[in-house]
């Protein structure tokens, strides 16, 4: 019998949330095998989650995504300092306020970190 991932061993190689493997499994992208209570993946699956993932993200040239949750929006006139969740990161983005009201950057609002070198944009 293949080898079967558990749902957390998944999102970690995807770069995810065990919330958004759910989200994903709910709207018919990912199907998981159930035993009892607990979502498997067979491990010869895997590969083709990452790449289909990594395809969603190949419009711009930076290549490290880090999908978390927004902890703390600071704002003031021109400036806001954006802190985020990302696994076990703590990402910190400095943009102009404008930026962070039109990408709607609030506290428990999912939002992908896009590290390119130096700079760190958000997207959403």
């Amino acid at each position: 019998m293949a080898e079967l991932l558990r749902i957390g061993e998944v999102a970690k190689a995807v770069g995810v949330s065990i919330d958004t493997l759910r989200r994903w499994e709910a709207a018919g992208r990912i199907q998981f095998v159930r035993r009892g209570n607990q979502r498997l993946l067979p491990a010869g699956e895997l590969g083709a989650l990452v790449a289909s993932h990594a395809g969603a993200n190949k419009t711009m040239s930076a290549r490290n995504h880090l999908s978390g949750i927004v902890v703390t929006v600071e704002r003031d006139g021109v400036m806001a300092k954006v802190e985020m969740a990302c696994g076990p990161y703590r990402v910190i983005s400095l943009m102009s306020r404008e930026a962070a009201d039109e990408l709607g950057l609030d506290p428990g609002v999912e939002a992908t970190a896009v590290i390119k070198s130096t700079n760190v944009m958000i997207e959403r």
